[in-house]
């Protein structure tokens, strides 16, 4: 089941503006069927062995009609992960996509409940994502996009039994002006002791897209 976005979970009961960049904004707006949205990803950090993979999501005609419908691909060979197709999509579903993986990840190396870091996200998304503008380079060229930041854990009342990887930073950029909306996604868990090198870091990053550096936590 894919992390969906809440309805109305800010505290007034309206959406947010990063959640409404994320999950409502019409990503695909201007893409046709058969086009073919095309990622790298690559794992580092000092936990565990890092790789370099790629993510893809088809576009096909949507059920009733234009586009778009959507089928994922993401990674490669025994880390591939088995995705539901989307009839009908407006936002890019790469974005469930990774969050969908990276909530696996947790459960795999914490044991813990899928569900609760997915709401954790949500609501964090809902309450204290951070958003700004940014410019990026697609093509050689520089675009406007903006950046929404969000750390869900850090006053999880649950965090003692995940301490490790209670620090877990998300950043989203995104750009009208490239295809599929989405620049890059990345979660990272900063290294232990103060080291220079995460202990976990996931990027995703379209095809020929260079994001901007991250902010500062």
């Amino acid at each position: 089941v894919l992390p969906q976005p809440p309805a109305a979970a800010g505290a007034t009961g309206a959406i947010t503006a990063p959640e409404r960049a994320l999950f409502v904004r019409p990503h695909l707006a201007g893409m046709k069927p058969g086009q073919t949205l095309r990622y790298g990803f690559r794992h580092a950090g000092t936990l565990e062995a890092g790789f370099d993979d790629s993510v893809t999501i088809h576009l096909g005609p949507a059920a009733e009609g234009g586009c778009c419908s959507a089928r994922g691909e993401f990674l490669s060979g025994p880390r591939s992960m088995v995705l539901p197709d989307l009839p009908s999509a407006t936002s890019n579903p790469v974005i469930l996509y990774f969050l969908e993986r990276d909530v696996r990840e947790m459960q795999r190396l914490t044991r813990g409940q899928q569900n609760h870091f997915r709401k954790r996200i949500r609501l964090a998304l809902a309450e204290r994502g951070q958003m700004r503008e940014v410019t990026l380079r697609w093509r050689g060229q520089p675009v406007a996009g903006s950046e929404i930041t969000v750390s869900p854990y850090l006053d999880d009342p649950n965090r003692m039994r995940f301490e490790r990887f209670a620090g877990k930073h998300y950043s989203f950029v995104l750009s009208e002006a490239v295809p599929g909306g989405v620049v890059a996604l990345r979660s990272t868990v900063a290294g232990e002791g103060g080291a220079a090198e995460p202990l976990i870091e996931d990027i995703l990053t379209l095809d020929g897209a260079e994001p901007p550096p991250p902010a500062r936590t």
